[in-house]
């Protein structure tokens, strides 16, 4: 029921704000933000690589380098998939502005401290062409589709301090564009648009520090994120029906952030990117700035708000996120004064299946059980026993498919040997006094 009721609240926020006419507010917010206009904006090629997935992404501003905790850290953090809790697929849909769409199937799975994924965008827009009388000539579909592979690894996993983790993206890219017409004859020309098609072959690279700071609640999970990542570098080429010649450059970018969580149910996110021309590293392109934030209303429902700065002007979006019988569904409503002239809202919608933790969980009972049972013995006064229990979390955390180091075992058996050594040297000395007493 109070799933229902979320989705049925958050509905009714939706609907009018999908209708609204915000034609002055633009105009106002392009007048504040007009130093942020970029003159060198549009000298890349293969732009979808920078559209958000949808969903909670979107919701979020797109400030999730640092945050990366689903399956769509693809497009922003590639170290993410050695530090997610389950094994993930995941589907979105972008309807993006001017009837463009945006979608995305995504897989991710870890096994102890290495991670790894796949995933599979398309773009696409309508694509048609008339002749000089208005008449239609041909009609198409003008698109853009990615294969990313994945891999990352967490370094120094631990039970306190998390680690290190850091990752790669190997990125191929392929640009559609239909053939057109002869402006004379109306006929289509054969090979026309493979000459204008281009493929793109690039890579990211991410890092990915978690720990605890200024943390309000008990939990295991780390509340402070840093992401820094390197995306989408790498070369476009084109001409493949006469010629073939280097493109304009990839969207390369690199962006830093972080994400905080005071509280179990609040969290804040913040990004800023950095463009990079590869062809001109001395040519400056404009920064962008994101913010978002998500309150966790309840176990199974989540909203979320966000701010994207890039360009004059601003995007701003809110969504949800419900949790339905281990299917999250994600929605998302964007109103977008940056990609469009006018007044832009859009939705996004995306749908995680989650396939477990290939026993994570379980394996880190049976630690906690270790531990607790060292401790017990430990009061009473079974030093030896209580380390052969904590050797024995000790080893069941390092091996997979937890891999890490359970400090807190670590620590309390190292204690109990100290105070072993202290107890026979005193016992020692004590027995030596006896003696020349006697």
């Amino acid at each position: 029921m109070k799933k229902i009721f979320c989705m049925f609240f958050f509905s009714l926020i939706l609907i009018p704000l999908s209708s609204m006419d915000l034609t002055d507010a633009e105009s106002s917010l392009a007048d504040i933000f007009s130093s942020s206009i970029d003159s060198n904006e549009g000298r890349t090629v293969f732009r979808s690589m920078n559209i958000a997935s949808g969903g909670r992404t979107e919701a979020l501003g797109s400030a999730f380098v640092a945050l990366c905790d689903d399956a769509s850290f693809f497009d922003y953090n590639p170290a993410a998939s050695s530090v997610l809790q389950e094994s993930e697929i995941a589907v979105y849909h972008n309807a993006w502005i001017s009837d463009s769409a945006l979608e995305t199937l995504a897989l991710t799975r870890r096994n102890g401290k290495l991670g790894y994924g796949a995933q599979i965008k398309c773009f696409y827009v309508p694509f048609s062409e008339y002749n000089l009388y208005g008449e239609r000539v041909a009609g198409n579909y003008y698109s853009e589709t990615s294969a990313t592979l994945n891999v990352s690894y967490n370094f120094m996993a631990g039970y306190t301090f998390k680690g290190l983790a850091l990752g790669a993206n190997g990125k191929i890219a392929w640009r559609s564009v239909p053939d057109y017409t002869d402006n004379q004859t109306d006929e289509i020309i054969q090979g026309s648009g493979l000459d204008q098609s281009a493929l793109g072959l690039m890579a990211d690279a991410g890092i990915l520090l978690r720990f605890n700071a200024l943390k309000f609640y008990q939990d295991r999970e780390a509340n402070l994120k840093i992401g820094l990542a390197l995306n989408n570098f790498g070369l476009a080429l084109t001409g493949f029906s006469s010629s073939i010649t280097k493109d304009d450059d990839t969207p390369a970018r690199i962006s830093a952030g972080f994400s905080y969580a005071p509280f179990s149910r609040l969290r804040f996110t913040c990004e800023v990117r950095k463009p990079v021309l590869i062809s001109d590293f001395s040519t400056q392109l404009k920064t962008s700035f994101a913010l978002g934030s998500e309150i966790q209303l309840t176990k199974s429902f989540a909203f979320q708000c966000g701010f994207l700065l890039q360009g004059a002007n601003p995007r701003f979006s809110m969504g949800s996120e419900a949790d339905i019988k281990g299917i999250k569904m994600d929605v998302a409503y964007t109103l977008d004064l940056t990609s469009s002239a006018n007044p832009v809202n859009h939705i996004s919608l995306s749908a995680k299946i989650k396939f477990g933790d290939r026993g994570r969980a379980i394996t880190m009972e049976k630690v906690d059980e270790y531990y607790i049972d060292g401790l017990k013995l430990y009061a009473e006064g079974y030093y030896n026993e209580a380390i052969m229990k904590w050797e024995e979390a000790i080893k069941t955390a390092e091996r997979p498919p937890l891999s890490i180091r359970f400090e807190p075992a670590i620590q309390a058996k190292n204690a109990a040997i100290n105070f072993n050594i202290q107890k026979t040297a005193l016992e020692n000395m004590y027995s030596v006094s006896m003696d020349e007493n006697e």
